[in-house]
């Protein structure tokens, strides 16, 4: 069961991996967060830009955040300047954490009902899933990223979430 706890938790080592991520990420040439190395998103960049688009989403429906202004399709590139994303980065995982802070336990126990853009029709589902849903993504993403950049030569630390809890 998701509960506020597990929602503050998440929300706390989301900001925490996202500090690590770009803080090596930044230690790369802009080249080199650019370059495409085969993953979904092309590049560490395009990796980094599409979760800032996919958390901007879903925080617009969970807590009435500015939607994104590009499609998913185009999420690589919503915002293209590094340093711009690495400060709205930091700003959203502060206002992610204010919201996981005063989570209503009452609000995880009803469905979301929107529009999605990706299967072009009205949804619902349970917000205790949607909400696992964001921070499973973020996690997901955030380790393709972490494997790139690796690969490209720098270190974020540790990311297991139980040596950081």
């Amino acid at each position: 069961m998701i509960t506020s706890g597990f929602v503050r938790t998440m929300a706390e080592y989301n900001a925490e991996l996202n500090r690590r991520v770009y803080a090596a990420a930044a230690r790369l040439p802009d080249a080199a967060r650019r370059a495409d190395r085969g993953a979904f998103w092309r590049s560490i960049h395009g990796t980094l830009s599409h979760l800032v688009w996919a958390d901007q989403m879903w925080m617009s429906r969970f807590d009435g955040w500015e939607k994104p202004g590009v499609k998913l399709a185009d999420s690589a590139g919503y915002v293209t300047d590094f340093e711009a994303m690495q400060a709205l980065r930091a700003d959203m995982d502060s206002r992610l954490q204010d919201w996981a802070g005063r989570l209503d336990p009452a609000w995880l126990m009803c469905d979301q009902y929107w529009f999605s853009g990706a299967v072009q029709r009205d949804v619902h589902r349970p917000r205790t899933l949607l909400v696992a849903h964001l921070f499973n993504h973020q996690t997901h993403h955030r380790g393709q990223a972490h494997a790139m950049i690796t690969a490209a030569g720098e270190a974020t630390g540790e990311t297991d979430l139980w040596l950081l809890a």
